[in-house]
């Protein structure tokens, strides 16, 4: 089963009984058609549900109500065929919960010249309608995304498609049950946070277990489990002649396949979606889970390390997103930069954990010291990240507020290869250059675990941002230092503001 099976966008259409039946006859046929025709595409991975032509104010209060409380229902695509009046939308507007795309459309995409008459004028009037609900919206305050043009259009399609995928990661952000194996990384700022305002906000709930509540489950994953995954590892990746069986260090490759069964089953019967480990307490574990985590990732599954539900909950959240599309989306972390000569680069690790979908060719699974822990040598899967253009975002709790700061990157190979790095990376350009984007990203306080996807665009950030009302600074390739700085200062007006609307 996939995020999108169950789900619906419903698709509401705004008229009025002024024009009677046999015009709304024809509103009603034309808004299915424009409904099938973004459905037809294959690009929006939701299905669009149509709903009977909202005549009034109690149908439409009925339709928001029932759209809110409908669990299937991820959100609705609203259009004012012809004149509906606004204030029959209010009370429904007030009571709608779910994300909201104002469509503004038209049936036709072409205007048939020689024809129009005031018969055509008066159906084909979104011009005129969808301006009396837009100024409602504004009036209220009610967040939502527009989207104007030709509904075959391929642009307006791919807009929708990408705010379907923004709701379908609001959903599972509602509904996210996060596991943590011990608590945080001693010391450290950043992967702290307000767990109870992270559930306000985004619906996240954050548990911590015991680590030895894993380490029960590892040592009791029967033999049979064990050598099933193994034979997974050897039909998927390249794996070392020491780990296969035989060889003088497959035991441990063992071990990291019950560390990897042990985890699934926790999650599974528990309803985690995302978790997070932390390599100063792993407990009764013999080694820190490497392979295990990546694996989990790349089946969609949320992770941060050191204790890092925040990034862990955003992994969760774009992996959902993303789904069925090509390019990865990982759980990453700024660790190093190369200043030159050439370009400067940002070297992207982690200590094992960065997920296999972003590789770019079949990975190894390798074992080597990991310095760190006080454990075992760790199992792992090695690879360089794919080439191409992709975003890292963080998300920061900065006390009063949440923030998540993301930038536009390209990924490249390396200049030279790796072969004493024995850990999964990637290599990036950052836009609009390494300098403004390092200043900016350091004066929005963004951290150090990020999300990279390559399967996104950008503006699927943007419409997440705006469903979860948090604040989206992201350094692209138009940013300059100064407007960067000045969007945050309006940014902290703005949310300081907002918070008494």
């Amino acid at each position: 089963m996939t995020a999108f099976d169950n789900a619906e966008i419903w698709f509401l259409t705004g008229s009025q009984n002024l024009y009677g039946e046999e015009t709304l006859v024809q509103v009603a046929e034309q808004s299915q058609q424009v409904a099938e025709l973004l459905s037809s595409t294959g690009e929006i991975p939701v299905r669009i549900v149509w709903k009977p032509v909202l005549k009034t104010a109690d149908a439409i209060r009925r339709a928001c109500l029932d759209a809110t409380a409908d669990d299937s229902c991820i959100g609705v695509i609203a259009w004012m065929h012809t004149f509906s009046p606004a204030k029959m939308w209010i009370a429904g507007l007030d009571a709608l919960r779910k994300p909201l795309l104002h469509l503004h459309t038209q049936a036709n995409e072409a205007l048939p010249w020689s024809e129009i008459d005031m018969d055509f004028m008066n159906l084909n009037q979104a011009a005129h309608g969808d301006r009396e609900f837009a100024a409602l919206e504004t009036r209220m305050n009610v967040a939502r995304k527009t989207v104007a043009g030709y509904a075959g259009d391929p642009r307006v399609v791919s807009r929708v498609a990408g705010w379907s995928r923004a709701a379908a990661g609001w959903h599972a952000s509602q509904h996210l049950k996060l596991v943590r194996f011990g608590d945080n990384m001693r010391d450290v700022a950043v992967t702290e946070g307000d767990k109870v305002e992270a559930q306000r906000v985004f619906g996240v709930s954050v548990n911590t277990y015991g680590v030895n509540d894993l380490v029960e489950r590892v040592d009791q994953v029967a033999d049979a489990e064990v050598d099933s995954l193994v034979q997974q590892y050897a039909d998927a990746y390249a794996v070392v002649p020491e780990l296969l069986p035989g060889g003088e260090r497959h035991d441990s490759l063992r071990y990291g396949a019950k560390i990897e069964a042990a985890l699934r089953s926790f999650l599974t019967e528990g309803g985690y979606t995302a978790f997070t480990t932390n390599f100063e307490d792993l407990g009764g574990l013999r080694q820190l889970p490497g392979l295990a985590v990546q694996r989990l990732m790349s089946d969609g599954y949320g992770f941060g390390g050191e204790g890092d539900w925040k990034t862990s909950a955003l992994v969760r959240i774009l992996k959902v997103m993303a789904e069925g599309l090509p390019g990865g989306t990982s759980f990453m972390e700024d660790y190093t930069y190369h200043f030159g000569p050439g370009t400067p680069k940002v070297l992207g690790a982690h200590m094992l954990e960065v997920c296999p979908s972003i590789a770019s060719e079949k990975p190894k699974v390798e074992i080597h010291p990991l310095g760190i822990g006080g454990r075992e040598d760790p199992v792992r899967l090695v690879f360089d990240a794919a080439p191409g253009s992709a975003f890292v975002v963080g998300l920061s709790d900065l006390g009063e507020r949440f923030r998540l700061v993301a930038n536009e990157i390209e990924v490249v190979a390396p200049d030279e290869p790796l072969p004493k790095l024995p850990v999964a990376r990637a290599v990036w350009e950052p836009k609009p250059d390494f300098t403004t984007a390092v200043e900016g990203w350091l004066l929005a306080g963004g951290p150090h675990h990020t999300v990279l996807s390559a399967a996104l665009q950008p503006e699927v950030l943007h419409d997440f941002a705006g469903m979860a009302r948090t604040e989206l600074a992201i350094l692209d390739g138009e940013s300059t230092a100064r407007r960067f700085a000045d969007e945050l200062r309006w940014n902290a007006a703005y949310y300081r503001l907002a918070r008494g609307f």
